[in-house]
């Protein structure tokens, strides 16, 4: 099994930046992805930014430039930096990571709150 922590979500004014972390726990080595996905109210949950166990990221058209995911594997943690944050980026952000043979597996992490003011 993988176990999945977010942390870093907050109020901030648009413009501003907030770094959000997951931290990973069990199974680490089985890991093959890992990703940020992102819920606001009354929508469907949706992909923000994924990054394989070998380094290479993908993002949602909505975020691109504005974010950047990363992993330390030392850490065993996961990061997401913001910035220019936008009010439409208000929602609950969870990670999420597949794991086991072929990845088949999948852990979601229990959501953080980001809420960006105008």
């Amino acid at each position: 099994q993988v176990q999945l922590v977010e942390s870093g979500g907050g109020l901030v004014q648009a413009g501003g930046s907030l770094r959000l972390s997951c931290a990973a726990s069990g199974s680490i080595g089985s890991i093959k992805a890992m990703g940020w996905y992102r819920q606001a109210p009354g929508k469907q949950r949706e992909l923000v930014a994924t990054i394989t166990s070998g380094g290479t990221t993908n993002y949602a058209d909505s975020v691109k430039g504005r974010f950047a995911i990363s992993r330390d594997n030392a850490e065993n943690t996961m990061y997401l930096q913001m910035n220019s944050l936008r009010p439409e980026d208000t929602a609950v952000y969870y990670c999420n990571a597949q794991w086991g043979l072929y990845g088949r597996r999948s852990s979601w992490g229990q959501g953080t709150q980001v809420t960006v003011f105008s």
